[in-house]
């Protein structure tokens, strides 16, 4: 009987995915203290809510005392995480801690949804991941029957999930902003360099302002962002050699956005779901053997030539 084979989804490229998505999430726990994470919030009240489901975030099990050392802890379990360690023991601790920050703190971001989105997607590819290290390669193929043919088909099946989350991301973000004039007459980007509270740093905002006070400038500023994102939101369409090319622009949006707003953790939140979104399933750069061939080359001497014998003297 004619065997099925299923593309392994354990590649280093996902294992990049998961390490971007750590990261976003330690930079928001190590550079805030629990002061700045947990405020109250006007007719809300005091957080974290503790109601309901977020009721089992790592922040409600401890009284506010506390907050600070959960905080540490949740840090030690994302750079854990991040180093690509283990993905099968540390992908339910990482998405655990991905929502009990989204569900704990005062302010969290679209960035915070995301990560908590895809780390728990992630987390049902990695619980088949018996790799040391998410950074070693993987076999490419896997006949259905095997043992772990039922765990790998969960993995793709969960990476096609979080492919559809992310491109309906895209559609949803151009078209939301369409009905808006600011946006559909090309000046909005204007307004948002200029925003005291969201705006461009100082230290930016001249050279920005060249740009969107022309008119051709803030138009192109302000359209290619949604042709970008409706051109992301149908890349699962698209030929692999497409989405290619799309990965650095959407990583370079990201970048500005960053840059300009400050939003790091967004940016790496959404650098982890274009990896997820248009690199291929399985995709395996091989990142480990590529680290240590560049590490034996910077660590071992040149060879030294060999010398030249030298020449018998001629008599005058």
């Amino acid at each position: 009987m004619r065997q099925r084979t299923i593309t392994l989804p354990w590649g280093t490229g996902y294992g990049l995915a998961r390490t971007l998505l750590a990261l976003g999430t330690l930079g928001t726990l190590a550079f805030s203290d629990a002061a700045s994470l947990f405020q109250e919030v006007a007719t809300v009240g005091q957080y974290p809510l503790c109601q309901g489901v977020a009721g089992g975030g790592a922040f409600c099990l401890v009284e506010p005392d506390h907050y600070d050392t959960v905080r540490w802890l949740c840090c030690a379990v994302l750079l854990v995480a991040a180093s690509g360690w283990r993905p099968c023991l540390t992908a339910i601790p990482h998405a655990y801690v991905a929502f009990s920050v989204f569900t704990g703190i005062s302010i969290p971001d679209g960035g915070d949804q995301i990560t908590w989105v895809l780390t728990l997607l992630i987390a049902l590819v990695s619980l088949g991941d018996s790799r040391r290290w998410h950074w070693t390669s993987a076999q490419p193929s896997l006949p259905a029957p095997e043992q772990r043919g039922t765990l790998a088909l969960i993995g793709v099946s969960a990476i096609y999930v979080a492919r559809v989350q992310m491109a309906v991301l895209y559609f949803q973000s151009c078209v939301a902003k369409l009905p808006h004039a600011e946006w559909a007459d090309g000046t909005a980007l204007y307004y948002w360099v200029n925003n005291d509270a969201f705006g461009a740093a100082g230290w930016l905002r001249p050279a920005l302002n060249a740009v969107v006070q022309s008119p051709a400038g803030v138009a192109a500023m302000t359209w290619g962002p949604l042709v970008l994102e409706i051109a992301l939101a149908a890349a699962l369409l698209m030929p692999q050699k497409v989405r290619w090319m799309l990965l650095p622009a959407g990583a370079l949006f990201h970048l500005s956005i960053a840059v300009t707003m400050g939003l790091w953790s967004f940016a790496l939140a959404m650098w982890g779901g274009l990896l997820l979104l248009l690199a291929p399933l399985g995709h395996d750069p091989d990142i480990g053997s590529m680290l240590r061939k560049s590490l034996r080359r910077t660590s071992s001497p040149e060879p030294t030539p060999p010398r030249e014998p030298a020449k018998e003297g001629v008599p005058a």
